[in-house]
């Protein structure tokens, strides 16, 4: 058996989002979505076997974190009476800001540890696993283009992820606007807790996404950009509107967020390929045709308030190195 193992996995935006939970102990989703992963922003993990330690150890970015939420998904996978474990897990962009780090986190920890444990457990079912951590870490297994199914069942084995398209099937390129580094004042966790307790636009919000997602799969395939950014924008702006109605209201845009969004939006009147998606935070994630990129970067850095801009494309699926 290896001692130790490191594994990578590329944050993911989801284009139809993923915002509440039906079953909040077993992590599964109110509805469906409908991501990309990411290939410029990702989580690298290293677990080593520590047969002399107590508890499992835990350091993201070099610093030392609660490890019993990392440990229950290990023991999900090596069992309860596993070897404790040291896990270090790093991010090269801003953690807990609104860029998917939970589910690129969560998705290589699921590798690297059904390989360190040696169990070879099948794509789907380490998306399960994943999801008991983070629910968008699901898609976050594969690469390309991804849908993550709500199921109906009880039990969640009917919710899965599943990969629809490599990469290559249509290279769409990203530009992420960084207008805040610093974590969100309110967890994705908290925030969508909140807003399916308080919003009265939250169930409204739920009833929309199967339409959505079927146009977005649709559009995906054919590789329709307009029909995307459509269904793409509306499904980002329902979301917060969901959360915007909570009690207390939810606002996880700042001016910078705005002007981000307006300048997508003259963007695309002048003719570039390019629409606006936003998840739980700050930054605004702009999605672009082949060629587009190097443009909309460029005006996306010129707004004031944008610390930093990403240029990144599609990323392969999470695996070790």
């Amino acid at each position: 058996m290896a001692k130790k193992l490191t594994a990578r996995a590329g944050a993911n935006i989801a284009l139809v989002k993923y915002w509440g939970k039906r079953d909040a102990a077993l992590n599964l989703p109110a509805a469906g979505s409908l991501s990309i992963t990411l290939s410029g922003l990702e989580t690298v993990t290293t677990i080593e076997r520590a047969p002399g330690l107590q508890v499992d150890e835990f350091r993201l970015d070099g610093t030392p974190q609660d490890a019993a939420p990392v440990g229950r998904i290990l023991d999900l996978i090596g069992s309860q009476d596993r070897v404790r474990c040291r896990i270090d897990s790093r991010n090269n962009f801003p953690t807990g800001a609104g860029l998917a780090s939970s589910a690129s986190g969560y998705a290589a920890l699921v590798v690297v540890a059904d390989a360190l444990f040696e169990r070879g457990l099948e794509r789907r079912e380490l998306s399960q696993i994943a999801r008991r951590g983070s629910g968008s870490a699901a898609r976050s297994l594969y690469g390309g283009f991804c849908r993550l199914h709500a199921g109906r069942s009880d039990q969640g084995e009917d919710c899965y992820a599943e990969g629809l398209y490599d990469p290559d099937h249509w290279p769409l390129e990203v530009v992420v606007a960084i207008t805040d580094r610093g974590p969100k004042a309110v967890s994705s966790r908290d925030g969508m807790n909140r807003t399916m307790r308080t919003s009265p636009y939250y169930p409204a919000w739920v009833e929309t996404v199967d339409a959505d997602l079927a146009e977005a799969e649709a559009a995906v395939a054919r590789r329709d950009f307009d029909m995307l950014a459509e269904v793409a924008e509306s499904s980002a702006l329902k979301m917060h509107a969901s959360a915007l109605a909570a009690r207390p209201g939810l606002l996880y845009w700042n001016p910078a967020t705005v002007a981000c969004i307006q300048a997508v939006g003259r963007l695309r009147g002048q003719g570039t390929g390019v629409f606006f998606t936003m998840d739980a935070g700050p930054q605004v994630k702009a999605v672009c045709l082949p060629g587009h990129a190097e443009k909309v970067a460029a005006h996306l850095a010129e707004v004031p308030g944008v610390s930093r801009v990403i240029r990144t494309g599609l990323g392969p699926a999470a695996g070790l190195l």
